[in-house]
């Protein structure tokens, strides 16, 4: 398959993603169930993702297929990789900032990421080598705005770097925790302003750093020049694959804490190019 029909297909699924979240924000959300990780769960996470299954499974019947909520199907080097909702908090809180992700990876490496926010109005996508792009979501994409390229920060040291982290200290698991404070006390601004020592367990829990600023995701943060890096942690690859091309597309870097190019060890760091290796640095001290 080429890169237009995949990344046609990726839009397609997008949409009905956006289609039946939107059904659900209208109609009522349902019961709320919780996960074993104790987070949220939705009827509309569940059925979207049953749907964008079978419309791969229809489309690309020889795909492999990897969702939060359903697991892993097929064996297929070609695997397609979806959070049907990436922000269930939000989701349920009425805020916009939650959306679909969609990837698709080949022999372990990212060919294709969209994200779509639906209640933001916007879609973000790169397939390697085509740049990443980003346009208003009213109708199908591309009627209402010309695609804009993304583009990263040129900051070029890690002390005047804003740096977001994600989650907060004490949802951040112990021997994790230390790397994350290090980077936090480096970087020129770290976001959300945090004890990252977890010492303060009795802060509020904060907003996340993309809350108010027009994306779903921190990794897009970086892509759209917002942030000069990001750290997630405790991550599925579900909530990290999509980002991947989506980031390196906008001239930045994205490696898991080891410095690999896994969307699959649970953390991820997406960064303009030129503060990677020293944040790389920093996590590896603490």
């Amino acid at each position: 398959m080429s890169d237009e029909s995949d990344l046609d297909l990726a839009h397609r699924l997008a949409d009905l993603a956006g289609e039946i979240a939107m059904g659900h924000v209208a109609a009522g959300v349902g019961e709320v169930r919780t996960k074993s990780d104790g987070s949220p769960v939705t009827p509309a996470d569940r059925r979207i993702e049953r749907e964008l299954r079978e419309l791969v499974a229809r489309e690309r019947p020889r795909d492999a297929f990897t969702g939060e909520e359903f697991g892993s199907r097929g064996h297929n080097p070609r695997r397609w990789i979806i959070d049907a909702i990436d922000g269930t908090r939000s989701f349920l809180s009425g805020e916009p900032e939650w959306g679909t992700l969609i990837a698709l990876a080949q022999e372990d490496r990212v060919r294709l990421g969209l994200v779509r926010a639906p209640a933001l109005a916007r879609r973000w996508w790169a397939v390697p080598g085509g740049g990443a792009w980003t346009v208003a979501d009213r109708g199908a994409v591309g009627r209402s705005e010309s695609p804009r390229r993304l583009s990263v920060t040129a900051t070029g040291r890690l002390d005047r770097a804003s740096v977001g982290i994600w989650p907060p200290p004490r949802r951040i698991a112990d021997h994790i925790r230390p790397a994350a404070a290090e980077l936090a006390a480096v970087a020129g601004r770290a976001i959300p302003a945090l004890d990252w020592t977890g010492r303060d367990s009795a802060t509020p829990t904060p907003p996340k750093p993309s809350t108010g600023s027009g994306t779903c995701h921190g990794g897009l943060l970086v892509a759209t020049g917002r942030l000069d890096a990001f750290l997630l942690v405790g991550a599925g690859p579900w909530d990290i694959a999509a980002l991947v091309p989506i980031v390196r597309e906008a001239g930045g870097a994205f490696s898991d804490l080891a410095g690999r190019d896994r969307y699959d060890t649970g953390a991820a760091l997406f960064s303009n190019a030129r503060v990677h290796d020293e944040a790389l640095g920093a996590l590896r001290t603490g």
